[in-house]
């Protein structure tokens, strides 16, 4: 679940090529006569001007060749997309490094923040020096590359050792590997210790040759944010939340601090249940748990779990995957349902480019990306919906999320080319999420797929909904606040090359109360063994949707009205919810992700107390079953 635009693509650039335009120098205007050498307001604002019209037509040109790519996959399409991630790259360095020429200027408010979104429209930036810029572009494609590439071999690796010792064993075909998908889906689904520990130290084989080329990135690309302005890549990316950066990380942890007593309320109760599954040799009663148990390779989200720390006397209410099919739905009518929800806030519907445009199920005749996103082609009206949809619960969920994106496009359409984008980066995918929370029983009864609707309260079917929503929501996290915290303190020089791995799992034990389910040392890159740090994405987007959402939530439910328990609220039909959604969404990136907040919220800041609201049925029963099972809470 995801945006897929140029656009945003420019505030995470994905490779780093500088073709033009040293470090001082401001690119050439339409005409080709240089720009004004002395900086000055009037310079600022041409520059900014001229920006946004070349940004504004490369990001249509590469949307369009991206969607080819993604929706008809051949190395034509390949090379075509390839060709237009290169072209918008160069663009976007070019003014990023334009754009600092004007540091310390007095300007208007919209002209300064446009320059700033272009000075950190780079996640790593590259110095000025070309055999570095160059350097660096290897370094940051080649670890890319190689978590892409990265299998695990188990079937070789036995072969190896039998051949080792005597035994005559065939040459292990390549199919016999597992990427990160299939592995993934084995950990999900396995309940065999002894398996789940053989792809936990399988798959975190893969990063331990990208430590050396890690720290020398970490190196070039902090000498590159230094001539951008910026102390480090740490400060560069914490730039982007109109704070100072140790203000935003202080801010951060006050948010943290708000929902912990949920997070270990709830690691109490997981570990419990899976000290009756595994026992006590392999999960310790009063210590972290194994990070190789949770269902997932990095234990970032539990809900895979579900199954072995539910209590049996929990049921769900109904089944989504079943009311769906009852009906007799397609593909095409989920996403009519996700469309008319939005109608029934007062949103106008999606042109028609919409509907012959998007791809709602995989072809027969050709490959695609399946992954779903969003995408806004034309930064205009022309948004597409681009999913292989199943008739099953989670991806009408999904159409409901990706459609939050889609309508919050059209919302801020009408911003200047650089605000045409989420408040902070963590604002679209908190929208997403806010709408999907609003698929509850009651919706499900508005729109005729659940009758009757389940009483709501402290029920049983409450608690299984709840526990299930936390195993993943919760359970991320501290996850999700960690691992850049890991990077800004590698970023600073806070922590050194030789600590890498040591380091990392101090702050997964703080955090998370998790550890390695066998010991690790410096030999090992354990970081790297997780696509957003070998990929230089950042990450701090999804703690902070995983906030708002909730907080967003709370103020539409209050707005509609709603005075019942916050995990039943649905905001389906209420105008007046629609329209304070509406005005929020409009603002696009103008203004500080603080004016957005208030205009939906009323405060200023996040808050994480709205988690508290949602799972405050959940929490008292975790601390009742905690007592009962005598289960100590923390590590």
């Amino acid at each position: 679940m995801s945006i897929r635009t140029r656009h945003s693509s420019l505030f995470a650039t994905i490779f780093l090529l500088i073709t033009s335009a040293a470090f001082g120098q401001q690119p050439s205007n339409a005409s080709g006569s240089p720009a004004p050498a002395v900086p000055s307001t009037t310079g600022a604002e041409k520059f900014v001007d001229e920006a946004e019209k070349r940004l504004a037509d490369v990001s249509v040109k590469g949307n369009r060749a991206d969607w080819v790519q993604a929706t008809y996959i051949t190395d034509d399409t390949e090379e075509i997309a390839a060709e237009a991630e290169k072209e918008n790259t160069a663009l976007s360095t070019e003014y990023a490094l334009g754009a600092a020429k004007y540091t310390g200027l007095q300007l208007p408010p919209d002209v300064a923040r446009k320059l700033l979104l272009l000075r950190i429209s780079i996640t790593l930036p590259a110095p000025t020096n070309p055999a570095e810029q160059e350097e660096l572009t290897r370094l940051r494609v080649g670890l890319e590359s190689d978590y892409g590439k990265g299998k695990y071999c188990p079937a070789q690796l036995a072969g190896e050792a039998a051949a080792a010792a005597g035994a005559s064993t065939g040459t292990a075909s390549e199919d016999k590997c597992l990427d990160i998908t299939a592995i993934e889906r084995l950990m999900a689904q396995s309940r065999d210790p002894k398996q789940l520990l053989d792809l936990w130290v399988g798959w975190h084989k893969i990063s331990p040759p990208m430590r050396q080329r890690y720290a020398r990135m970490v190196e070039l690309s902090d000498k590159g944010a230094h001539e951008l302005g910026f102390k480090d890549v740490g400060a560069l990316w914490r730039a982007g939340y109109d704070m100072p950066p140790d203000q935003f990380s202080a801010d951060l942890e006050r948010l943290w601090q708000q929902v912990r007593p949920l997070y270990l309320s709830l690691h109490a109760y997981v570990r419990s249940q899976l000290v009756k599954k595994y026992g006590p040799d392999v999960v310790p009663p009063n210590g972290p748990i194994p990070a190789h148990l949770l269902g997932n390779m990095w234990a970032q989200e539990w809900g895979n779990i579900y199954p072995i720390v539910s209590p049996p006397d929990l049921k769900a209410p109904y089944d989504l995957d079943e009311l769906l099919k009852s009906k007799n739905l397609g593909p095409l009518d989920m996403v009519h349902y996700g469309e008319n929800f939005f109608k029934s806030l007062g949103f106008t519907p999606h042109p028609q480019t919409f509907w012959e445009r998007s791809q709602f199920t995989k072809p027969r005749d050709r490959d695609v990306v399946c992954h779903a996103s969003a995408w806004d082609i034309d930064n205009l009206e022309d948004v597409r919906l681009k999913m292989c949809i199943q008739v099953r619960g989670e991806d009408f969920i999904t159409v409901h999320h990706e459609l939050g994106h889609t309508f919050y496009f059209r919302a801020y359409k009408d911003q200047p080319y650089l605000f045409k984008n989420g408040a902070n980066d963590g604002f679209h995918e908190a929208i997403g999420d806010t709408m999907a929370l609003s698929v509850t029983p009651e919706y499900l009864h508005q729109i005729g797929l659940l009758d009757p609707a389940p009483a709501a309260g402290g029920s049983d079917a409450d608690i299984a909904f709840l526990l299930k929503q936390a195993l993943d929501k919760i359970a991320f996290l501290p996850f999700g606040l960690l691992i850049d915290q890991w990077r800004w303190k590698v970023f600073s020089g806070e922590i050194k090359p030789q600590d890498y791995n040591k380091s990392w799992w101090e702050l997964r034990l703080k955090y998370q109360g998790v550890a390695p389910p066998v010991p690790r040392n410096e030999a090992d890159f354990d970081p790297g063994a997780k696509y957003h740090v070998a990929a230089s994405v950042p990450y701090m987007r999804y703690f902070l949707a995983r906030i708002y959402q909730f907080q967003f939530q709370r103020a539409l439910c209050k707005e509609a009205g709603y005075t019942g328990p916050l995990h039943r609220c649905s905001i389906y039909g209420n105008k007046a919810a629609g329209a304070k959604l509406n005005k929020m969404l409009s603002l696009g990136a103008s203004k500080p992700w603080q004016d957005a907040m208030e205009v939906i919220t009323g405060q200023r800041e996040g808050d994480a107390t709205a988690i508290l609201d949602y799972f405050a049925p959940l929490k008292k029963w975790l601390d009742e079953q905690n007592a009962k099972n005598n289960a100590p809470v923390g590590w």
